[in-house]
This record gives structure tokens, sequence and C-alpha cells, in this order.
């Protein structure tokens, strides 16, 4: 609060102010989404009236010299100066010295109003040792400044003046500082004091369409805090095709692994892929294994799919290979998702989660909770059973993009139980938009299904909000997420001729 416009120094015993104090500096960088300094940034202080523009490493300075600041139409404001803990004091005005000292939890312990010049002994208003803030103003000048006192007052001190010092100029009511650059939205960032630095970054200007919620389809990408950084994050080990952490979930040490692309550049935003492993499975293993009809490729089939190196992969691992301590288990994609955020450059806005069996059921649960940070699911034998989901005013009642793939004969998760359950309680968040941007109910579109011995059947609803599509794709098997057109398990069965890697791709690419 009163030290934001403090710069301390040190002496012991007799402390007096040295040097002559500027009315106020305004100063700091402009940077974009990634980090990059931003040149020719106008920068105004607007009801000062004064402006700056950024240099070649966006900086900028805004200077009053002190003649200005403590200069009104009558003359000079006033002085102040501190001497072994006396503050002196004279002022031109007919406006009072006001003398105010805070303890180090800003409580306030005096108030004292002085009139015309003399001095002022604080030693009897702070006989507590601790550190202080004090603050002294004539009208709309200020000065302020932080000491630590012992028994006798020595210490530390600190101030921009010496006993001929300015007092400082506070900011006007509704003060603020404004930042413009062609190709980049304004930004306004209102100021308590006139004495301050700041950090700032532009967004690029987008005539994206707005909306209540979500976002538009083709959306530019929205940068993470670790963009233009370097991961802090030390791996436990590296395996085959990737690497392996561990986080801490409340009293649970848990376990994941990420996959980068080989040309990491920590200025590109990158999409982020989930992959959430089925039951008698366990994370490592949809980072690499040997192939079978669970795991052609690695992540589900889709690694092998990126081809221009544009997601970051990442596998997690549930307790005892079973997706069952709920709020742990959504705490733990949660921290996971906080964490590469801030150590690698991601798009926000692309995030995706996949799984099979107990992991699309995992995967079902978290994406009616985390609409806000996952942009769409694809799910390979669903079930609405096995399902956690926070409870009253805790559970997100937003729509969500979702992929379901699923064998009619699947007698483990079974199909009808998800067509008839889980199916409509996402549909009925996705209808389209009203005029007050809310989402209707869509969940009386029934879709289209296979009906014979070979083949499949994708099904795309036409009732959905077109930024939040469901996909509905069965197909004459069991309990297997590797699909194929040839039917069941049987003569003629190839797992290796699935089509559900390439169709949960271009379902996560339209976004």
């Amino acid at each position: 609060m009163l030290g934001e416009a403090s710069r301390l120094f040190t002496a012991a015993g007799l402390v007096a102010f040295c040097g002559v104090a500027s009315a106020y500096t305004v100063s700091g960088t402009v940077s974009d989404d990634l980090g990059n300094a931003l040149k020719g940034v106008a920068v105004d202080l607007l009801k000062e009236g004064k402006s700056a523009t950024t240099d070649d490493q966006g900086k900028f300075t805004i200077h009053e010299d002190d003649d200005m600041a403590i200069r009104s139409a009558k003359g000079t404001v006033g002085y102040i100066g501190v001497n072994n803990g006396v503050l002196s004091f004279s002022q031109s005005s007919s406006q009072p010295v006001r003398v105010k000292i805070f303890n180090s939890l800003g409580s306030q312990v005096l108030g004292k109003t002085l009139q015309g010049a003399g001095a002022f002994d604080m030693k009897a208003a702070v006989k507590s040792r601790g550190t202080y803030f004090a603050q002294v103003s004539v009208g709309s000048a200020r000065q302020s400044f932080k000491f630590t006192v012992d028994g006798d007052f020595s210490g530390t001190f600190g101030a921009q003046a010496d006993s001929k010092s300015a007092l400082m100029k506070s900011a006007a009511p509704g003060e603020s500082i404004r930042f413009v650059l062609d190709g980049y939205d304004t930004l306004t960032v209102p100021l308590g004091t006139l004495d301050t630095t700041l950090n700032v970054k532009l967004a690029a200007a987008s005539d994206e369409e707005k909306f209540k919620f979500g976002y538009a389809l083709g959306n530019r990408p929205t940068p993470s805090k670790g963009c233009g950084t370097t991961s802090k994050l030390q791996k436990v080990k590296s395996v085959e095709n990737g690497d392996e952490f561990q986080i801490q979930v409340d009293s649970d040490s848990r376990k994941y692994f990420i996959t980068m692309p080989k040309n990491y550049d920590n200025k590109k935003p990158y999409k982020v892929l989930f992959a959430l492993h089925c039951y008698g499975s366990n994370g490592e293993d949809f980072v690499h294994h040997a192939a079978d009809y669970d795991h052609p490729t690695p992540y589900y089939g889709q690694q092998v799919l990126d081809k221009n190196g544009d997601y970051i992969f990442v596998s997690l691992d549930a307790v005892g290979g079973l997706w069952t301590k709920g709020q742990g288990d959504h705490d733990f994609f949660a921290q996971t998702l906080t964490t590469l955020e801030e150590n690698f450059c991601i798009d926000t806005s692309r995030v995706f989660i996949t799984g099979f069996s107990f992991g699309a059921m995992f995967s079902y649960s978290l994406m009616q909770d985390m609409q806000t940070r996952v942009r769409a699911a694809a799910t390979y034998a669903v079930a609405d059973y096995n399902i956690w989901l926070p409870e009253g005013n805790n559970m997100k009642n937003l729509p969500i993009a979702w992929m379901n793939v699923h064998g009619v004969n699947d007698g483990r998760c079974d199909y009808s139980r998800a067509k008839n359950s889980a199916l409509p309680r996402i549909l009925k968040r996705n209808g389209k938009a009203d005029a007050n941007g809310d989402f209707t109910d869509a969940s009386s579109e029934r879709p289209q299904e296979n009906s014979g011995n070979t083949g499949h059947v994708c099904y795309d609803f036409t009732g959905v909000d077109p930024r939040f599509p469901v996909k509905w794709c069965t197909w004459p098997g069991d309990h297997q997420w590797t699909a194929h057109d040839t039917g069941n398990m049987g003569i003629g069965w190839n797992w290796e001729q699935t089509w559900v890697p390439e169709e949960v791709h271009k379902f996560f690419e339209q976004f």
C-alpha cells in the first residue's frame, strides 16, 4: 500500500533523507502474449496528459520533475524531513500537514494533523519495535516512507527526499495509463500511484465473434503463461517416446508422462492431448507399447497422425490402475494441466482428452466438469456408470464438444445405456444458443446407427451448436476401441484396419 511509492536505503542511528525527489516516474515494459517486446506502443498517462513511446526493448518512462509536482496556483506545496525520528515540516499553503503511521499489518497506529511549520517527535507514537509505514501529506501532495525501529528509534529509513524534499504527488482520482498499438487490443490500466513500474502484455487484435461461453471454430490460439519461458519441470526419468513426471495431489504422489514435439518452440502455442488409460492398463502403456488391438500406436493412435508436430501429448496414471479417486482424480488432471500451462507454450483453447472403457468413463466425467479448460473429448465405449461428478453448485451446466465410438454389441460398457443415458445428458446442454447466448436442449434428436454385420456409421447431430459438435459412431463390435469395418472379432477381423484414429484426429482438428 504505502510502500509502493518508496525507494529504500539503509542507515543507522542518525538518519536524514538525501537527494532531490522526482515528482513521479511511471515506467515499465510492453510485450505481446508470447513475451516479445513491442516497439512503438503509444503510452498515455490520461489525467496528467503525459505520454511516451516504447523503444526497441519495449520499455517506456513517463517522468515529471518536482517543480511541477509541488507547485500549485498558490506556489510550493511543502517540504518534509526526518532526523532521528523527528519529523520537520514546512508548507506555504493554508492546508494542514497530516501524518499517518501504520504498522506492518496495515493498521493505523497514529493520525496527527499539524499546522504551519515545526517539528513532531514520532518516537512517542511508535515505542514498539517493528516495521512501520509513514504517510505525510499536504492537500493532494504526499510523501510515503518505510522504517524499522528498536527501542531508541534507530534503524532503517526509506524515502525519496532530504530535509528540503518535495512531497510526492499522488495519483488523481480515476487516473489510468493507456497502451495503444495498431494490430493489438488497446489496454487501459488504473493507477493508484504515480510512482510505479508496470510490465504489461497486449493481446493481438481480433475480429472473431465473441460468445457468452466458448470460442469460435478456428479461433486464434490463446497462449499460456509458459509461452516464451523455459520449463522448470524436473523429470523423474526418461521412458521410450517421453518422460515421466510426478506431482503431489493431496496425500497422493501421482505419475504422468509427457511427449514433446521434436522441434518444440517455446513461442508457438501447442495443442494438448491427454490420453486416459483403460482398466488393467497404466499411463506408460499409452506412451509406448507393443502394437496390439488396444495400443496400435502411442496415445490412442493420435501421435502418428500429428504430421506437423502441433501437439504435446500427455498420459496420466490412475492410482491402482482405476479412476476411482473422484475429486482427487479431477484435481490430478487440473493440476497437471496448470503445470503444463506454466512450463510450456500451449494453446489453452485447444486442450483435448481421449480414453477407452474406464478411461472413457473418466473422460466423460472430466468433460462435464472441465468445460472451461477442455475444448473437446473423444471416448471409446463410454458407459453411464463408474462416473464421479461434483454435486450441486459445483456442477458446471455447460456444453462440451464430444465424439463417442461404441460397438452396438458391447456387453461390458452397455451400448443401450450409453445411447439412452450418457448421450442425452450431453445433448441437453449442447443445443444451439438462444438470443441470450444460453444453450438449449437438443436431447430429442436420435442418432443414426449401424444395423448390419459390417461397416460403421458416424452420425453428426444437427440440433447442437456448431461450436460444440456431437458425433456418435457405431459399428457391429463388442468391447473394443479399434473399430473396423469387417465386423466383430472373428473371420476377417483385423484391428490394424481401424478407422477410429483418423476420425478422431479430424474431429479435434476442426477446432
